[in-house]
């Protein structure tokens, strides 16, 4: 070897060594130990602190509040009433009782008991109470549909927390790869078997996975960090793997699942018992045409003996009719409003309908072509192992070149990296449609 090429080779040797002693930062490590959940925890704790999960929890106990209201319609009210009076006067009076006279302060108690009952309201009850059932049945079916939306979202990104993990993994094996092919044409240019070009190539390529690396470990970070705040963490979350997400099922029944869909689907449920509130809401502004007949009923007690305070009954009883015959079109302009809202909640709810069975075409083509992706990128991860074992053999005994060892080991991380995103992709596209159906699959 001359000189040139030791002092060419002592160089390389040294910036490969400072290229591979290059370490990410602490804040681009993994989570540490014990930060990690299950994307069944994940999903839990995103449902218990996400605001669209508590904000719908509170619409539905919202609407059963409206419920009680809508029942309470049908009974009566009852008021109860109790008052003491002291009154003064500068003049004295007589007490017959005891036939003497006395100051001018006087004493009364008055009790009383008050009730009425709607006898006919024009039908306006019977229509809040479907109102109010269908308002209850729209927000339990949003409730769903925001736990399902939630889920969606948590476990897009846990998967993409895990899949960025993995991926690291993947950027690590072709660091260490980039290094030991290093050392190797190291080896032969010490040899005098190839040139300082293949020993720069393989520099690079290590530079070029070190950087990768790097990139990746930010990915994972900003994902992981992603997830914590999704279940209300701080910090980084890392995601927990599971075999089961490995088992990809068949395609399910699109026919089936369709017809589950438009039936089941909870933003077509939620949608369609908003139109069914808003007929009722129709109907209970038409009930101001039609008279109202109301049963009231009351009893007071009141006494104003110094002594005994014996009380004294008064009762009486009343059935009264109502019948607003004009209001100045006001009540004609409330059923006008109340029918335009018929129209846009119709409106809405079949537009609903045509999205779910959109959305949920896309997501089973989604979903059947990341099941062939799984296959694929499985198959072309074996061809690319085989093919790099193949070129840094004849690379080993200068049938190739490093170019060709270097294309194998960039092809190799490619497959690898299409296999992982393969598998998250069907495991996302799984989620999608489950979103849509509101079930599991």
């Amino acid at each position: 070897m001359t000189l040139r090429s030791a002092i060419g080779s002592i160089t390389l040797l040294a910036f490969a060594v400072t290229v591979a002693a290059q370490s990410p930062s602490v804040m681009l490590q993994p989570a540490g130990a014990g930060q990690s959940v299950t994307l069944q925890q994940a999903i839990a704790l995103a449902q218990k602190v996400q605001p669209s999960s508590v904000q719908a929890l509170g619409s539905v106990r919202s609407a059963q509040a409206q419920q009680k209201v809508a029942f309470g319609e049908w009974l009566p009210s009852l008021n109860g009433n109790a008052s003491t009076t002291t009154s003064y006067s500068s003049a004295s009076r007589l007490n017959t009782a005891t036939n003497s006279f006395t100051g001018g302060t006087t004493q009364s108690i008055n009790l009383g008991l008050s009730s009425s009952w709607d006898v006919f309201t024009g039908f306006r009850r019977g229509a809040d109470h479907r109102a109010a059932d269908a308002t209850r049945l729209a927000a339990e079916a949003a409730l769903i549909d925001s736990r399902f939306q939630v889920a969606l979202s948590t476990t897009t990104a846990f998967f993409d927390a895990l899949a960025a993990s993995q991926l690291v993994t993947v950027r690590q094996s072709t660091v260490k790869q980039a290094e030991e092919q290093l050392k190797i044409s190291i080896n032969k240019l010490k040899a005098g078997s190839t040139t300082r070009s293949d020993s720069l190539r393989s520099v690079v390529s290590l530079g070029t996975a070190q950087l990768q690396l790097t990139q990746t470990l930010s990915a994972l970070a900003t994902d992981e960090a992603r997830l914590a705040q999704l279940i209300g963490v701080r910090g980084r979350v890392s995601a927990a793997d599971d075999s089961s997400f490995y088992h990809v099922q068949p395609a399910p029944d699109s026919a089936a699942l369709f017809s589950d869909a438009l039936d089941a689907a909870p933003t077509v449920r939620n949608t369609e018992a908003l139109a069914k509130a808003a007929r009722a809401q129709l109907t209970a502004a038409k009930a101001g045409y039609w008279p109202t007949v109301a049963l009231s009923a009351n009893t007071n007690w009141s006494g104003s003996d110094p002594n005994s305070y014996r009380l004294n009954n008064q009762s009486s009883l009343s059935l009264g009719l109502s019948w607003n015959i004009f209001n100045k079109f006001i009540r004609e302009q409330t059923i006008t409003l109340r029918d335009i809202a018929v129209d846009n909640a119709d409106a809405i709810a079949a537009d609903q309908r045509h999205l779910v069975e959109s959305s949920l075409t896309g997501a089973l083509a989604d979903f059947e072509a990341a099941q062939l992706g799984i296959s694929i990128s499985a198959t072309s991860v074996d061809a690319a192992q085989e093919d790099l074992r193949v070129q840094q053999e004849r690379y080993r005994v200068g049938a190739g070149t490093i170019l060709e060892v270097l294309t194998s080991q960039a092809a190799l991380t490619q497959a690898q990296v299409d296999e992982v995103n393969a598998r998250f992709t069907y495991l996302e596209a799984k989620a999608r449609i489950e979103a849509q159906i509101g079930r599991q699959l």
